[in-house]
């Protein structure tokens, strides 16, 4: 198809509810939508960015109370997070319900749900009828897009139904993650900072997270900070994330071998076949 002109959000949110795949804006960056209930939606999204099926989705919602449609058992902290801010730029991982396809969740037993603040986002989801399940609209292992000749100038052409322009993202960066399953942790820092959840929950694990904006092909670097932070800094166990670079064979065994429980990787570094590596996961984005 030809961009602009640009989707309208009726034809959109029709267009979402009946299967089809369509670009949407939100605060962080632009999602590349799908129906959250139907495996074939979430197919297209997989196939449009050529995303791995073990890298999972974010659902988006646009009310607090719709968080009860997808997840199950949720804990009193997940709704005073909700309450501090949502709508925004924070993502939640919780117990998912059984209507949620294991598509969207890679197979996992928990969910990503998000409340986006952008306008535009809230009224499709609300006139689609559904929840949108929505990573970042870009291929896999490129730069997430902020505008929508981002998305068109990398999706175009590779079926999508259509793109809504809710001119430039404003925070323009992918949203904070935290899990509630088990031990509240920061799987992935944002705009909603550790200590800004920490003043609404207590705890949250993240002091002993390592952050790599580049993941050096020896991993060495990485590899010895994790060792650090037990051996000094007195952590009890090490998770880390990065966002860019690869990991080669080696790099991966060393990872294995080290003091790293968990090392989170965004879909903007190569896919690495999880067979290789217990430790190695990717975050939904």
């Amino acid at each position: 198809m030809q961009f602009p002109p640009w989707t309208r959000i009726d034809d959109a949110a029709r267009l979402l509810h009946d299967g089809e795949v369509v670009a949407i804006p939100t605060e962080t960056v632009y999602g590349l939508a799908g129906n959250a209930y139907l495996p074939s939606a979430l197919a297209q999204i997989f196939a449009i960015k050529e995303r791995p099926t073990f890298d999972p989705l974010i659902v988006h919602i646009c009310e607090i109370s719709q968080l009860a449609d997808i997840a199950e058992n949720i804990p009193d902290a997940a709704y005073a997070l909700a309450k501090a801010y949502w709508p925004g730029p924070m993502t939640m991982i919780l117990p998912k319900k059984e209507c949620i396809p294991d598509l969207c969740t890679s197979g996992l037993p928990s969910v990503a749900v998000r409340f986006p603040s952008h306008p535009v986002a809230q009224e499709i989801i609300w006139k689609a009828g559904v929840p949108l399940a929505a990573p970042s609209a870009n291929l896999f292992k490129h730069v997430s897009p902020t505008t929508a000749e981002h998305v068109a100038a990398q999706l175009a052409d590779r079926g999508l139904a259509g793109i809504v322009d809710g001119g430039p993202c404003k925070v323009g960066v992918e949203s904070t993650i935290v899990s509630l399953v088990g031990e509240p942790t920061v799987l992935r820092p944002g705009a909603v900072t550790p200590e800004m959840i920490a003043k609404v929950i207590g705890d949250v694990k993240g002091k002993d997270c390592i952050l790599f904006d580049d993941l050096v092909d020896t991993a060495g670097s990485l590899c010895n900070a994790a060792k650090a932070l037990i051996e000094v800094g007195g952590a009890k166990s090490v998770h880390a994330c990065a966002s860019h670079g690869v990991l080669s064979g080696p790099a991966i065994e060393r990872v294995n071998n080290s003091a790293i429980q968990e090392l989170a990787l965004l879909d903007t570094i190569p896919a690495i076949d999880p067979a290789l590596s217990s430790k190695i996961k990717y975050l939904p984005v």
